[in-house]
């Protein structure tokens, strides 16, 4: 059985300016047992690169998120991450989630797909207006999600300059000191603060409205909580989508034969979204770790009580174990039980309506764009917990 012995590697291993899965994953699950790694802030950790010992990690309650607060976690920048609800172990998260759980049904979720129709097609019109080369992040993957998080939420759309210079800040991993870190996380809970106070002046038909009354009439979450709630949603419910837009953008340019295949067959386009969850690695590392509350064996690695364990999602849903031909892009590959939205009590709350902005997003724009290229040089993200193109020009 592998020990707490053993030398920890320098972590992560993916590199920023790439969408590709580091080789050392590979290397890592041919390995018995867990690997110790070090991130650059915060105490070693183990690291689960197989997709059963991630599976494991992420559902079995003996491992805590709440614990990392009363840890020096593993973590990418000094600042440390109030992640709200996503800092919770239940009974906690579970009353936060119930809040908000019945508005990301696949039901609820459903209603808004002729909305997400019409808003990419109105986009695909307004780059065909523009002509090449067009930037597909600005001008098409981050107003997506924005324009449906905004609505479902209540924020205005004239906003979104504003709270994407927070977002990129609260995703950083770069060298912003612990107190430049509180300022941007200070400025974001005013902002919505103000909001929040303006729904209450004037409620409205949506999602704040409804946690405002969870607060003001039933008393199920705090001011704080409400707050950060918002905020959560709103970063969690435009990044990761706009980013994975033109990341499977590219995968697919990258995968000729899968691109053509989608084109002939867009019926496929629910089953592609899953296999590109599952072949690309959003993440520039494992974060979130979960802490033993008790020595739980995990792997052939003994994981003491009060040991974080950092989960590799990428690499599991890499894992040949779980996986037929795994480093290959399979778009009609059936039963994809991949971990791309986690698993367990913290699965992506959101994950349905990913989904729906995800089919959409890339069925139209491969349809309406037959000769879709890049047509410039990609600006990559840097030093951000997600990677991908920041600017990413394009023709047809």
């Amino acid at each position: 059985m592998t020990t707490a012995d053993t030398a920890p590697l320098s972590y992560p291993f993916n590199i920023a300016e790439s969408i590709e899965l580091s080789d050392e994953y590979e290397r890592a699950r041919n390995r018995p047992g867990l690997l110790k790694v070090q991130m650059p802030y915060g105490e070693p950790a183990w690291l689960a690169t197989r997709y059963a010992e991630a599976r494991m990690v992420l559902g079995d309650p003996r491992f805590s998120r709440a614990e990392a607060t009363r840890h020096d976690e593993p973590r990418a920048s000094e600042g440390r991450r109030d992640s709200g609800i996503l800092s919770m172990d239940p009974p906690d998260h579970t009353r936060l989630r119930s809040l908000v759980a019945k508005a990301f049904t696949v039901r609820q979720v459903e209603k808004l797909r002729p909305q997400v129709k019409e808003l990419t097609h109105g986009l695909l019109d307004e780059l065909a207006a523009a002509g090449p080369p067009v930037d597909l992040v600005d001008r098409y993957a981050l107003p997506i999600p924005v324009a449906v998080i905004c609505r479902l939420l209540g924020v205005p759309a004239e906003d979104r300059p504003r709270f994407r210079v927070w977002s990129d800040a609260a995703l950083s991993t770069s060298s912003l000191t612990a107190e430049e870190f509180d300022a941007n996380r200070d400025e974001l809970r005013a902002y919505m603060r103000n909001l929040i106070a303006e729904h209450r002046r004037a409620p409205q038909d949506d999602l704040m409205t409804a946690l405002i009354d969870a607060r003001d009439v039933d008393d199920r979450l705090s001011e704080l909580e409400l707050v950060d709630l918002c905020i959560g949603i709103l970063v969690a419910g435009h990044e990761t989508t706009a980013t994975a837009i033109p990341n499977f953008v590219l995968t697919l340019m990258d995968h000729p034969d899968q691109l053509t295949l989608l084109r002939e067959r867009p019926e496929l386009v629910g089953g592609a979204v899953e296999e590109l969850l599952r072949f690309v690695p959003l993440g520039s590392g494992a974060a979130q770790p979960r802490y033993a509350t008790e020595d739980v064996e995990v792997g052939g690695t003994l994981v003491r009580a009060g040991t974080p364990v950092l989960v590799a999602v990428g690499a599991a849903n890499r894992d040949a174990l779980r996986f037929d031909s795994p480093g290959i892009l399979n778009i009609s590959r059936t039963g994809n039980q991949h971990l791309g939205f986690g698993h367990g009590v913290h699965h992506c709350l959101g994950a349905p309506l990913a989904r729906l902005e995800l089919q959409e997003a890339l069925g139209a724009l491969i349809t309406r764009f037959p000769t879709l290229h890049l047509a410039g040089d990609i600006e990559w993200k840097s030093q951000m917990l997600v990677r991908g193109p920041r600017v990413m020009p394009v023709g047809w």
